[in-house]
């Protein structure tokens, strides 16, 4: 999977690759004429006291050090810019596939893998391309030709070299063989901490209400623990290495020593061609480290490589049709055909031949009780899952031949838990328009009955809202939801128990309001309390997935024992006849 993404998001950038190999070539020719030109001073210049020799080489080892640094220099430009741009695509591309996720491949995946799949592995994967466009070009050119250089010094020392790297790349492979399995177990547990820590600042008031705080500390100690432990235990065996390496580079260095002086009293060798070749032997075992420090990186890139595919690699449940349809028969309706839907790997179906229809200007009710599957409903109107038999039409057409932007041009949601993204009151309404003026937000937030609450914040339409909607209650919090919704003004709402965090007397106001202001749109409404549905031209209830009985509210009460007992359970006597 890490050669298929790398083709695939390194290709735009050839031209930038091709820049990296030139200078970091330049460079590597450059570091291997080096030792040359420095025998060539000690044979000639310094062994005969020749100082024109020594400064005309000098000149020339000069100009080829200033050489060497200017292509360094543009070989980490040229590097960094494939690098970054491929993160940057990478990135792009995992957020875009996470946006056409339903519900139910997010579910899958779980919101704290998503996040580091998209941060932190591709961090490795970029970090893999930068280390491997400013060291593994010149790694191979340095240790190649430098053994050409060296034995082109002297032929007989190159034993030495017979036997340092195969002992290093032994040595070295013996470890990236253990850490492989580490660096796997590493971004899982990555995983793991994220988990822990989201749910605990999503549910802080929960944990505090509760008094939880120490059972949460140990919880993330606990996934705390776990990650420390296989990052120290990567970090043993990484901390090998260096030691492996220059062991092997001083053992070696010794015996180039040792053996070069036996040549050189025989007067079979000149002391700077010693030099020279203990140079070269140098650089190859210092290519062949860099190499390793790769060999390190490119583990954990690929573990990381293969969580970043998986995502790029699955298919959204929900796919847009090629051509969908524009135009509406029945604008304005939702209609429901024998829908069956099971969630992946459920041994069930949560709801069972459901048929129904919503027409403007009506209000149809769902109720029941919990796990029933009235969000279901609600979910599947809006295509956040499509069903797995039968058929859900929006305007009088399947929405899964239902072109997009004409689907949500048809919607407007209240989910069951509102969210409200940072930003500002205004910024928060326009969500449902853009282009909505003042007056209009106003007059939204007024049939939401939170009109009130908003002119008393500081700034009103520019007042502050936390990530999540966290600074304002959770009544608040509903309201300017349903004024979202309000503002879009669609023929169609959806409101998904979108009153709980009301009280009763603000519940009927915004009823009585949403039925004079949008008395033409149609309504299927989502309710656990049922003085929230009273009124409802048609009210279905719901029981383990299929319709018990339908009617409006009188009728129920009437012939159905199971409503009549929810009825019953909370509202007075009085308040069911009236």
């Amino acid at each position: 999977m890490l050669m298929k993404l790398l083709r695939r998001y390194l290709r735009p950038y050839w031209p930038l690759l091709v820049g990296v190999l030139v200078f970091q070539g330049a460079q590597a020719v450059a570091s291997l004429f080096l030792p040359s030109l420095n025998a060539d001073i000690i044979d000639d210049g310094v062994a005969k006291g020749d100082t024109g020799v020594i400064m005309s080489i000098g000149a020339v080892m000069l100009g080829v050090t200033l050489l060497q640094v200017a292509a360094s220099i543009a070989a980490v430009w040229f590097g960094a810019r494939v690098a970054m741009a491929f993160g940057r695509d990478v990135r792009r591309a995992v957020f875009r596939q996470v946006g056409d996720f339903s519900e139910q491949e997010v579910s899958r995946f779980g919101a704290p893998s998503l996040i580091t799949r998209t941060t932190n592995d591709v961090q490795q994967v970029q970090m893999l391309v930068l280390m491997s466009c400013t060291m593994l070009v010149s790694a191979p050119i340095i240790a190649i030709f430098g053994v050409v250089m060296a034995l082109r010094e002297d032929v007989v020392l190159s034993w030495i070299m017979v036997v340092a790297v195969p002992v290093l790349l032994i040595a070295v492979g013996l470890v990236i063989s253990r850490l492989v399995p580490l660096f796997r177990s590493m971004q899982r547990k990555i995983d793991n901490v994220n988990r822990v820590l989201r749910e605990q600042l999503t549910g802080i008031r929960v944990v505090r209400a509760f008094v939880r705080e120490g059972v949460e500390t140990e919880r993330f100690d606990e996934a705390n623990e776990a990650l420390t432990d296989t990052a120290l235990k990567a970090g043993r065996l990484f901390a090998l290495v260096f030691p492996i390496v220059m062991l092997v580079l001083n053992a070696s260095s010794v015996a180039v020593l040792w053996f070069g002086a036996f040549r050189i009293d025989a007067g079979e060798m000149q002391i700077g061609a010693l030099t020279a070749f203990l140079s070269y032997l140098i650089q190859i075992l210092m290519a062949v480290m860099m190499s390793t420090m790769l060999a390190f990186l490119l583990p954990r890139a690929a573990v990381s490589a293969g969580r970043i595919g998986e995502v790029l690699a699955t298919a959204p449940s929900v796919v847009e049709p090629v051509g969908g349809v524009t135009e509406l028969p029945e604008p304005g309706t939702i209609e429901f055909r024998d829908v069956t839907f099971s969630y992946p790997g459920a041994e069930a179906p949560v709801l069972h031949d459901l048929s129904f229809t919503v027409h403007p200007g009506q209000t149809t009710a769902i109720i029941g009780s919990t796990g029933a599957g009235k969000t279901t409903i609600v979910n599947l109107a809006a295509r956040l899952f499509d069903a797995t038999s039968g058929s859900v039409l929006v305007g009088g057409v399947d929405v899964r031949e239902l072109d997009p932007e004409v689907l949500n041009s048809q919607l407007a949601l209240v989910p069951q838990k509102p969210y409200l993204f940072a930003g500002t009151v205004g910024s928060t309404l326009r969500y449902g328009d853009p282009d909505a003026t003042d007056d209009e937000l106003w007059r939204a937030l007024e049939i939401a009955q939170g009109r009130d609450f908003v002119a008393a914040m500081p700034g009103d339409l520019e007042a502050p809202i936390a990530q999540g909607g966290t600074n304002v209650s959770g009544g608040q919090r509903q309201r300017l939801s349903i004024a979202r919704a309000l503002v879009k003004r669609p023929p169609i709402y959806l409101f998904d128990d979108s009153f709980s965090a009301l009280d009763t007397a603000t519940d009927a106001r915004l009823r009585g309001a949403l039925s004079r202001e949008v008395a033409d749109a149609a309504r299927l409404v989502v309710a656990q309390r049922v003085a929230t549905i009273v009124d409802a031209d048609q009210i279905l209830l719901v029981e383990d997935g299929r319709i018990t009985a339908r009617g409006t509210h009188d009728e129920l009460i009437a012939s159905s024992a199971a409503y009549a007992e929810i009825v019953e359970s909370q509202l007075s006597a009085e308040e069911a006849a009236a």
